[in-house]
């Protein structure tokens, strides 16, 4: 029986340092910790929202992978994170600033919806943001 209802993700990074920098500068997320693990020759983090809410994201990085290759969008088995926004408007011309792809500009799913966008991280794992609108 499961105890509770989710834990955490985990995605593989290629480089740590700037997957690190970019879940915590430009969507907010806190670093939990940090350590490597001989046994699988990896070093991981963990990331959560400030507040403590929600799941944990985990970022593995495996030091003999030598290949980093993400699959075309229709190809990929992962699809997408997803991540709450205040002010679309503000976060993606932050992420314009710092050149991080945007694939699919803001929009709605209906008119009354909550305004969604994508973008990729560092190593092309698709995000999704999303703005809610107000109860």
């Amino acid at each position: 029986m499961v105890k509770d209802l989710f834990n955490h993700t985990s995605i593989r990074s290629s480089n740590l340092d700037k997957s690190i920098d970019f879940y915590t500068r430009l969507l907010g997320l806190k670093l939990i910790s940090r350590h490597e693990i001989p046994q699988n020759n990896a070093e991981i983090a963990f990331l959560q929202d400030p507040e403590g809410k929600g799941g944990t994201l985990e970022l593995s990085h495996f030091l003999s992978q030598k290949k980093f290759i993400q699959a075309e969008y229709e190809d990929r088995v992962f699809d997408h994170l997803a991540f709450d926004v205040q002010n679309m408007v503000v976060t993606i011309s932050n992420m314009r600033k710092d050149n991080i792809i945007i694939t699919d500009e803001p929009y709605r799913l209906s008119p009354q919806g909550s305004l969604i966008a994508f973008i990729e991280d560092p190593d092309g794992t698709l995000i999704e943001l999303v703005e809610r609108r107000p109860k």
